[in-house]
């Protein structure tokens, strides 16, 4: 019998009840982030990993909470150091199965350098950021995805500034894996959580997640029962990129620019459609499907980039056991009678 199948067998069967916490959960009633605990706890009975063996580490903000609401190990870190504290867990055993949750002010504002270079490294764990488009715990402040000109509480004029987008600095910093969810759809994030964490390096899934108090309905037009079937489409490998409620509209590609068209109108067949491909390491298709917003481009949804590259983790441990090898020291002992010694 080998290792691995005999792991597989002392791995206890788990359920949903083993993963829930015994702490009162305090988001907002209506919170996007109740359906995003849920989901995640559907999930991990599903990694094939024992509960020791789960990490979930956070910053600061509202989705940060989530450690002491799922019942795993987990660390509650400070303001947008998530990504620096789950590298390091992630180095120091590389057999956790570590999930970082985190939310766009967190993350890609006092954490954004952090953020990039996880992913540069491509160090092999799972980041959750949940964006609302707003800092919810400290009462509505603007945040680096706010919609350029949105009236908050920092910004009574409107904000200047134009806002990120998670996808594109992703795929900018060398990302591997990005793929978008919504928190209205559980099946959805259910399913790309697992296909996030089947990924070998950073996987990075963006929850379009909403904040009931400080930006309600921010994703409104991909969220709406009338209006998200035009505004959102879910890319499927292999597949041609087809959405809309009668599932009669698709992209193209013309010139360098995609375009959304009907089909059955100019003579456009699905067979003229864009088929997705999610493996393709140019990553120009994926940074244009990232960029779509509504209401001229439906929000791309699913996985949209994910690509095998080596993993700062196997590569790291690949040095170790080089230079062990080929070091002359093979204890403590060989290091403390090295070089120059005398006896007193």
């Amino acid at each position: 019998m080998t290792a691995d199948i005999q792991n597989q067998m002392d791995i206890p069967q788990l359920t949903k009840e083993d993963f829930k916490s015994d702490q009162m959960v305090k988001w907002c009633p209506g919170c996007g982030d109740h359906a995003i605990l849920s989901s995640m706890e559907k999930v991990f009975p599903q990694l094939g990993v024992r509960k020791e063996d789960i990490m979930v580490v956070s910053g600061i903000g509202c989705s940060s909470r989530f450690p002491y609401y799922m019942n795993t190990y987990g660390i509650h870190g400070i303001h947008g150091r998530a990504a620096a504290i789950s590298s390091g867990v992630k180095l120091a055993n590389p057999n956790l199965n570590v999930w970082m949750i985190t939310g766009d002010g967190d993350c890609t504002a006092i954490g954004g350098n952090h953020f990039i270079h996880a992913v540069r490294r491509n160090i092999d764990f799972n980041i959750v950021l949940f964006n609302n488009k707003i800092y919810g715990l400290t009462k509505g402040q603007f945040s680096p995805t706010t919609p350029k000109g949105s009236k908050t509480k920092t910004s009574p004029q409107g904000t200047f500034e134009n806002p990120f987008n998670p996808g594109e600095l992703v795929i900018g910093a060398q990302g591997t894996f990005f793929a978008r969810a919504v928190d209205t759809n559980p099946k959805m994030m259910v399913e790309i959580m697992l296909e996030a964490n089947k990924h070998k390096g950073t996987s990075v899934l963006e929850i379009l997640q909403n904040c009931v108090i400080f930006s309600n309905k921010i994703h409104d037009l991909v969220t709406n029962r009338e209006t998200k079937h035009d505004n959102q489409i879910l890319l499927k490998a292999g597949e041609p990129m087809i959405f809309g409620k009668e599932m009669d509209k698709g992209i193209v590609l013309k010139g360098t620019k995609l375009e959304v068209v009907k089909i059955g109108e100019n003579g456009i067949t699905v067979d003229d459609l864009l088929v997705h491909d999610p493996e393709d390491e140019d990553p120009g298709i994926h940074n244009m499907l990232a960029r779509m917003s509504a209401p001229e481009y439906p929000v791309a949804m699913g996985v949209i980039r994910a690509i095998k590259h080596d993993t700062y983790n196997d590569l790291m441990m690949a040095s170790i056991e080089e230079e062990k090898k080929n070091s002359p020291m093979k204890s403590v002992d060989d290091l403390l009678n090295s070089g120059n010694t005398w006896e007193i």
